[in-house]
């Protein structure tokens, strides 16, 4: 299948190392002459250092305990340091050391995209800049089989590590959702810390190295240059918007009978919509229709376009170049007849449990109960097989629901992140947690910060809280009850805030 939504690992912030190599799709590289870098190349290449605090979904009022880790970056125009997102997600603090050097800048995140897998830091002291210049960065694809040299500081030693090898192959791959874009495949060794590290052919940066094939030997992914220019440009303003997307799901016009059926001769050449993202009657793509080209360019059977020689990948990756005010143009074959369509494009598909992003969870307790919206962190963290299983069975809509959009703008699922607190309340209640709430009192909340204005609201004697799927409890408990135990649960508990400061602006909007 082409084009089916895909929902990534949870990023792990193991600094792994990698070749995404790509740069914006053109001629290929002059063939390489030497094999020896220049001091400038180790001059440009940094070593980072960073503790993180990450989230911990399942206790969401505090954070996961201090982590050290390391990565790499290389230096860019603008007094900047590139790496990659996941080697400072969560940083508290941020250091970058030069090749050779004893001494550590501070450094903080100006730019961040989980998406792409990129960032950009900034150093407190510039002068750290003053002898340090950009390194140089090639402005077209390498070819296949060219050698590539990857610079980074991957564990096993302290200093810099340069490994060799060649561009095994050139693909247009997810990255982490939404995003998707080239990738270059090399088979220089890249090993955990060397995420962030340039990866250069003829002494020209051509990518950063990101990650690599787990199992593998020699598997490793870089990020193009190209991708990286469309990144700088989104970044100008200060936020990173994200690249066009589009959602709808293709399939192969390659089976025989599939080709009969659509009445389709000999030559035409195309991928079938199987799936569109938008169901209105006014949306320019039905189910059936053949795409056979984006903007000029040919689409084959398989939903390929011809990049390069030697290169050839997924069609989608033409939106990129080719989209303008939110649309990209493509043709289509329908019933027997050529169409020119415009397609809407969009920079992010909203899911109805988002990724995080380098946000924290928002809570919010109330009595022993702790509610948190769904994220899809907070999903993946049941990797157990018989708890999936008994989800599944159970009508979950954090399993049937998991990449479905919101069902109207603001509608959240709303969960019980962490087993009911030790009170005698909840005498002879089972554990909810993993539970979506389906209504209190009644009424189905839209998101958290309304189910907290339920809770600030409500003047019933007692408060019913129901929830989705099969085989769950209702839970009753006195509303008084509930305000009074509050303070001592949090104050047993440890827990300093009772909510995020969104749930709790909702709930002192008025008082108890």
């Amino acid at each position: 299948m082409v084009g089916a939504v895909r929902i990534p690992r949870p990023l792990a912030r193991c600094h792994a190392v990698a070749a995404i190599l790509i740069l914006t799709g053109a001629t290929r590289l002059p063939a390489q002459t030497t094999e020896a870098s220049p001091p400038a190349v180790e001059n440009s290449v940094v070593k980072i250092f960073s503790t993180a605090r990450f989230p911990d979904v399942y206790r969401p009022w505090t954070k996961q305990a201090p982590r050290e880790g390391t990565g790499t970056g290389v230096i860019i125009t603008g007094h900047r340091i590139l790496t990659n997102a996941h080697v400072v997600a969560y940083a508290s603090q941020i250091q970058v050391q030069a090749n050779q050097s004893g001494d550590k800048y501070t450094a903080t995140v100006e730019a961040f995209s989980t998406a792409m897998d990129l960032a950009v830091l900034k150093l407190d002291d510039e002068t750290f800049f003053d002898t340090r210049a950009p390194l140089p960065r090639a402005e077209v694809l390498p070819s296949i089989k060219d050698t590539v040299m990857a610079y980074g500081y991957p564990t096993g030693g302290t200093t810099l590590s340069i490994t060799k090898g060649i561009v095994s192959r050139i693909e247009f791959a997810a990255y982490n959702y939404p995003g998707s874009g080239l990738r270059i495949q090399i088979d220089a060794a890249i090993n955990a810390g060397n995420s962030g590290g340039p990866a250069l052919v003829n002494d020209r940066m051509i990518g950063l190295a990101f990650s690599r094939l787990g199992g593998s030997d020699n598997i490793g992914y870089i990020i193009p240059n190209e991708e990286i220019d469309l990144f700088l440009a989104d970044i100008t303003d200060g936020r990173y918007d994200g690249k066009p997307v589009n959602f709808d799901e293709f399939q192969t016009l390659i089976n025989p009978s599939l080709r009969a059926f659509l009445k389709l001769d000999r030559n035409a050449e195309g991928v079938v919509v199987r799936k569109v993202d938008d169901e209105d009657t006014a949306y320019p793509l039905r189910v059936w229709d053949v795409v056979t080209q984006i903007g000029d360019t040919r689409i084959d059977n398989e939903g390929m376009i011809i990049l390069t020689d030697n290169v050839r990948v997924a069609f989608k990756y033409r939106i990129q170049q080719v989209a303008s005010d939110g649309a990209v143009p493509l043709t289509v074959l329908r019933d027997g007849r050529e169409l020119k369509v415009s397609v809407p494009v969009t920079r992010n598909r909203p899911l109805v449990a988002p990724f995080l992003q380098g946000a924290y969870p928002r809570y919010f307790v109330h009595g022993p109960l702790v509610f948190s919206a769904a994220t899809q962190e907070f999903v993946a963290g049941f990797n157990n097989f018989g708890l999936l299983n008994s989800l599944t069975f159970a009508e979950s809509p954090l399993i049937l629901r998991r990449v479905a959009r919101p069902a109207f703008p603001d509608e959240e699922m709303i969960v019980i992140s962490a087993p009911l607190f030790p009170h005698r309340l909840t005498k002879g209640y089972s554990n909810p947690a993993g539970r979506v709430l389906h209504a209190l009192n009644g009424t189905k909340p839209r998101n958290l910060n309304h189910l907290v204005e339920l809770l600030r609201t409500a003047t019933t004697e007692f408060l019913e809280f129901t929830f989705e799927g099969q085989g769950t409890e209702t839970l009753i408990f006195n509303r008084q009850e509930l305000l009074d135990v509050t303070e001592d649960i949090l104050s047993d508990n440890d827990i300093r805030a009772r909510g995020t400061p969104d749930t709790m602006a909702v709930w002192n909007n008025g008082g108890k």
